[in-house]
C-alpha cells in the first residue's frame, strides 16, 4: 500500500547508509536511524504544533474582536480552533510515518491505525464544538431563548457519536460501515431496551417543544416530583426546575407529556394574577340591622349611596305589602353581612392594585363548622409574587379590621388559654352558688 513512497526511502535511510559506512552493524544502524526519525518527527510535529496552535488561535482571537457576531466568540470557548490546529500535524504524522517505517510493516500498520483512530475521534470533536457552539449562539437569540435546544444538540452529538463508532468498528474489524449498520439492524431490538429513556426524552422533547408545552424560564409546579420553581434546562433526559428555595430539582423530560403539572406561564402573560381567599364569620354575629344602626353605617363613604338607594328599595317593598316592620324578620330588611359584602366589594373597585377589567366578586359559600366562608376572588394587576402576596395581605388586613364596624365577628376556634378561662369562671360560678 505505499509502494508509491519507496522512491523516497533514501530520503528516511541516510543517517542508517551513513552509520553502515562508518562500519556500524546494519541492525544497529538500522534502529539508530528509526530512532533518529522518531525524534526528529516529534520534535516537528511539536514544533509545527506550536506555530499552528498559536498562530491559529491568536489570528482567531484577532479576527473574532474585528467582528460583531458573537458566534465564533463561542467557536474560541468550545476550542474550535484548537482542535482545527491539530488537523497538520496529523497529517504530517499519516504522510511521514510509512517512510520512517518502511522497513517495520507491522509497526507501521499499528502506527496508521491508532493515527485513523485518532483522526476519527479528531472529526468528532470538532463537530462537537460546532455543535456546542450552535447551542450557546442560539441561546443568545431571543427566539431560541425559551426552546429546548439542549435536546437537540444531544441527540445530534449522539448520532455523530454513533458514526464515529462505525467508522472505528470498520477500522477494528477491516469491514465496511454498511455491514456495521447491518449489525445494528439485526441488535435494534438490544439497542431500543438500552436507550429506552433517550429515545422516550428525545420524543418528549419533540412534543414539549412542537406543542409549546413547557418553556425555559417557566414557572411550574410539578407536586409528584416536589418542584416548583422556574424551568432552567431542558435536555433529552430531564427537566431541571430551579425551586424557590434555590434548591434543584430533576425531572424526567417524558413525564411532562406522561403526567400532570401545572404551568403558570398563562397567570404571568395575562393581565392579573388571581386572589380567591375566604374568612370565616362567625354565624351568630351575622343580624338584620337597626335604623340606628343604618345612621352609622352611613358615615362609612364607600357604601353611603348604596344605604341610601338600598333602604328605599326595601322601604317601597315593604310598604306597597303592607309588612309589618315591627318585627325585622318580615318582609326586606338589610343584613350586616349583606352590607358588609357590599362594602368589601367596593373596597375592591376602590383598590389601586386591582385589575378592574378581570372578574371581580365577594361571594358566600356555604356554612361551615368554623363560620361562614365569605370569599374574595379578583386579580391583581402585580403579577410579582412579592407585590402580589403584599396586595392580597393589603385587602385581608383591611377587611378583618372593618368587621366590628358592621357588628361582625370573625370566627377563631378556641385556644387552651380560652378554655381555661371558662373553666375558671365555672368553678367562681360553683363556688357562688354553694356560697349562697
Amino acid at each position: 500500500m505505499f509502494e508509491d513512497i519507496f522512491d523516497i526511502k533514501p530520503i528516511s535511510c541516510f543517517l542508517e547508509s551513513y552509520f553502515i559506512q562508518q562500519g556500524m552493524n546494519t541492525d544497529a544502524a538500522g534502529y539508530l536511524n528509526l530512532a533518529i526519525n522518531l525524534l526528529i518527527l516529534y520534535g516537528l510535529v511539536h514544533f509545527i504544533n506550536y506555530i499552528l496552535r498559536r498562530f491559529v488561535i491568536e489570528s482567531f482571537k484577532a479576527f473574532t474582536n474585528k467582528t460583531k457576531t458573537t458566534f465564533d466568540d463561542f467557536l474560541i470557548k468550545s476550542n474550535f480552533p484548537k482542535y482545527v490546529g491539530r488537523i497538520i500535524p496529523i497529517l504530517l504524522i499519516y504522510a511521514t510515518i510509512p517512510v520512517i517505517l518502511i522497513d517495520h510493516q507491522f509497526v507501521l500498520k499499528g502506527v496508521v491505525f491508532l493515527t485513523n483512530l485518532y483522526i476519527i475521534i479528531l472529526v468528532v470533536w470538532i463537530f462537537r464544538s460546532l455543535l456546542r457552539t450552535s447551542k450557546n449562539y442560539l441561546k443568545t437569540r431571543e427566539e431560541y431563548f425559551d426552546k429546548p435546544l439542549e435536546s437537540y444538540m444531544q441527540v445530534l452529538m449522539i448520532f455523530i457519536w454513533i458514526v464515529g463508532i462505525m467508522f472505528v468498528f470498520s477500522e477494528i474489524t477491516g469491514k465496511s460501515v454498511i455491514n456495521f449498520a447491518i449489525s445494528l439492524g439485526a441488535a435494534s431490538a438490544v439497542i431500543l431496551l438500552i436507550f429506552k429513556d433517550t429515545i422516550m426524552g428525545f420524543v418528549a422533547s419533540i412534543q414539549v417543544s412542537v406543542n409549546d408545552i413547557v418553556r425555559i424560564g417557566d414557572w411550574i409546579t410539578f407536586s409528584k416530583y416536589g418542584a416548583d420553581g422556574d424551568v432552567t434546562e431542558i435536555n433529552l433526559a430531564t427537566v431541571r426546575v430551579q425551586n424557590f428555595d434555590n434548591t434543584f430539582t430533576t425531572i424526567p423530560t417524558y413525564s411532562l407529556i406522561a403526567d400532570s403539572f401545572q404551568n403558570w406561564r398563562g397567570m404571568l402573560e395575562s393581565p392579573g394574577r388571581r386572589i380567591k381567599r375566604a374568612i370565616n364569620i362567625k354565624q351568630n354575629s351575622v343580624k338584620f340591622v337597626t335604623l340606628e344602626d343604618l345612621e352609622q353605617l352611613k358615615s362609612i363613604t364607600l357604601i353611603a349611596p348604596y344605604l341610601e338607594h338600598r333602604q328605599k328599595e326595601v322601604n317601597k317593598y315593604n310598604r306597597k305589602n303592607n309588612v309589618d316592620t315591627t318585627l325585622p324578620i318580615n318582609g326586606r330588611n338589610q343584613t350586616n353581612l349583606g352590607i358588609f359584602r357590599k362594602y368589601a366589594d367596593a373596597y375592591l373597585h376602590d383598590h389601586p392594585g386591582i385589575n378592574k377589567e378581570l372578574y371581580l366578586m365577594v361571594r358566600h359559600l356555604s356554612p361551615t363548622p368554623q363560620g361562614i366562608p365569605l370569599e374574595v376572588l379578583c386579580f391583581s394587576s402585580d403579577k410579582r409574587w412579592e407585590n402580589y402576596e403584599y396586595i392580597a395581605a393589603d385587602i385581608f388586613d383591611h377587611l378583618i379590621a372593618a368587621l366590628p364596624y358592621f357588628g361582625l365577628q370573625l370566627f377563631e376556634a378556641p385556644s387552651g388559654d380560652d378554655l381555661k378561662y371558662l373553666a375558671n369562671n365555672m368553678n367562681q360560678n360553683t363556688t357562688t352558688n354553694k356560697q349562697e
